[in-house]
C-alpha cells in the first residue's frame, strides 16, 4: 500500500483521463482482468439505469432489502460532499483504510494506462464489494447503460430502467429513442427487467430489446400501477393491492420511483413490510431536502432554506410540481449550472413559482455556467434573474429583502454538494 489518503489518489487519478473521450468498456476490462475479474464475485446484483430516479429507487430498495434483514452493497454516482458515498458495503458507508486499500491496488494494477476516473473508481468500488460478504449488490448505472463501466455483470439478479428523458445527448444521442436503446443495453439474457413509466418510442426500444433477449419485462402501466390516493400511497400488481403511506422522499414523482422500487421487491419475494420499510425509510440527500442546521440556514434567517440537485428539464418538470403542492411561501431560487445541461429547459417550468433566480458559478467545476450565463437563461424563460459572488452570499440577499421566502438552492448535484459539505 501506498500509505496516502484517499483523496490523493483520487486526484491522481483525474490525470490517467483518456485525450479522447469515448464510452467503450475495453479499459475496464482490461483493468478487471489485471485485478482478478471481482466483478465474477458479487452477491447477487441489481443493476439500475434511466435518466431519472435512479438514486431514489436504489435507496428505496435498499430500505426495503435491509428492512428484510439483507445486507446490501451500492454504489451511486456522484458523491455529493465526500467520496467515499459512492460505496456502501454491507450497509456502512466505505471506510477510509479500506477505500485507500482499493484505490491503491487498482491504481497499481492499471500501472499508468489511460482510463477515465469513473471506470478507475467502477473497478475498485467492485473489488470492494467482491471481497466483503453481502446478499444483494446494487449498482447504479452512471452514464447511459450499454457501455456504461457497471455494465459488466454477465447475470444480474435484476435490472431496473427508471424513465428515459433527454440528457447527455453529446454521448448518448439525440433521440428518446437512441437514448432509451443505450439505458436498454443492461438488459441480459433471461434476467427480469422493471421498468417505469416510460416515453412510448423508448418503451418500444426496451421492450424490442427485452424481446431478443428472453428477457421478461414488468413495466409500469401494463403489469404494475401506482397512484396516490386519499393521502396514501396505492401499489397493485400481479400479486394483489398493497395500501402504503406516501413516501418519505417528497415529490408526486417520488411515488412513481417508489413504484419501480415496490415493483422490485415484489419481484424478489419481499412482502408488504419490506414494501412499506422502502417507501418509509429510504434517504436520499439533496432530492428536494430541507436544510435545518448549519451556517447557511442560520443566515436565511426566517426564510425557509432547500436544497435539490436535479439538474435537467424533466428535474424541473418534478422539481416545480413537488414545490407547488407545499405550503405556500414566496420562492426565490440560487441556481447555478453545468454548461452541459440544458439551462433554459430545466427552468422554464420553475418560472411560473418563483419571484426571481439568483445565479452563482459552482466553484471548482471547470464545466460551471457563469453567473450571468446562468443568469441569463433565467431571463430568457421569463425569470427575474440576478447574480452572485456565491451561495452565502445570494442567501444572504434574499434573506434581507425577503425574509418570509422559500429558498431553493438547486440546478446542480455538484452545487448541492458544495452546499452540503459548506453547510456541515
Amino acid at each position: 500500500m501506498s500509505g496516502q489518503g484517499s483523496d490523493i489518489i483520487l486526484q491522481r487519478m483525474m490525470s490517467l483521463h483518456p485525450k479522447i473521450i469515448d464510452l467503450t468498456l475495453d479499459r475496464v476490462w482490461r483493468l478487471l482482468a489485471r485485478l482478478g475479474h471481482p466483478e465474477r464475485d458479487l452477491p447477487p446484483v441489481i443493476h439500475i439505469a434511466g435518466t431519472n430516479g435512479k438514486g431514489s429507487v436504489q435507496a428505496m430498495i435498499r430500505a426495503g432489502l435491509e428492512a428484510s434483514g439483507a445486507r446490501v452493497h451500492a454504489y451511486t454516482s456522484p458523491h455529493l460532499a465526500r467520496f467515499h458515498e459512492r460505496i456502501r458495503l454491507a450497509g456502512r458507508l466505505i471506510e477510509e483504510e479500506a477505500l485507500r486499500e482499493v484505490l491503491d491496488e487498482c491504481e497499481r494494477a492499471n500501472a499508468g494506462a489511460p482510463i477515465t476516473y469513473f471506470e478507475i473508481t467502477t473497478c475498485a468500488a467492485l473489488l470492494a464489494f467482491a471481497r466483503t460478504p453481502a446478499d444483494y449488490t446494487l449498482l447504479e448505472v452512471g452514464l447511459g447503460g450499454r457501455l456504461d463501466a457497471t455494465n459488466v455483470v454477465e447475470r444480474p439478479r435484476l435490472t431496473v430502467i427508471t424513465p428515459v428523458d433527454l440528457d447527455h445527448q453529446q454521448y448518448l444521442g439525440e433521440t428518446l429513442a437512441e437514448i432509451a436503446g443505450e439505458k436498454a443495453g443492461i438488459i441480459k439474457r433471461g434476467v427480469p427487467s422493471i421498468v417505469g413509466r416510460q416515453h412510448d418510442e423508448a418503451l418500444e426500444v426496451i421492450e424490442a430489446r427485452a424481446e431478443r433477449l428472453g428477457a421478461r419485462v414488468c413495466a409500469y402501466g401494463q403489469h404494475w400501477h401506482v397512484a396516490e390516493e386519499h393521502g396514501r400511497m396505492v401499489f397493485q400488481d400481479e400479486r394483489g393491492l398493497i395500501d402504503l403511506p406516501l413516501p418519505n422522499l417528497i415529490g408526486r414523482h417520488q411515488v412513481e420511483n417508489a413504484g419501480i422500487a415496490l415493483a422490485a421487491l415484489r419481484e424478489l419475494g419481499l412482502g408488504e413490510r419490506e414494501c412499506e420499510a422502502a417507501v418509509t425509510r429510504a434517504e436520499w440527500p439533496a432530492r428536494l431536502q430541507r436544510l435545518r442546521h448549519g451556517p447557511l440556514v442560520e443566515a436565511a434567517g426566517a426564510a425557509e432554506l432547500w436544497l435539490d440537485g436535479g439538474h435537467n428539464p424533466a428535474a424541473g418538470v418534478a422539481l416545480a410540481e413537488a414545490l407547488s403542492r407545499l405550503p405556500a411561501k414566496p420562492l426565490q431560487l440560487v441556481c447555478g449550472m453545468l454548461r452541459t445541461k440544458d439551462a433554459a429547459g430545466y427552468m422554464r417550468p420553475l418560472a411560473a413559482l418563483a419571484e426571481a433566480l439568483h445565479a452563482v458559478e459552482i466553484a471548482g467545476e471547470a464545466a460551471t455556467l457563469s453567473a450571468e450565463e446562468t443568469a441569463a437563461a433565467a431571463r430568457s424563460v421569463g425569470l427575474a434573474a440576478r447574480v452572485a459572488a456565491s451561495p452565502a452570499e445570494a442567501v444572504a440577499r434574499i434573506a434581507a429583502e425577503a425574509p418570509g421566502a422559500r429558498i431553493l438552492i438547486c440546478g446542480s448535484l455538484y452545487l448541492a454538494g458544495q452546499i452540503l459539505r459548506e453547510n456541515g
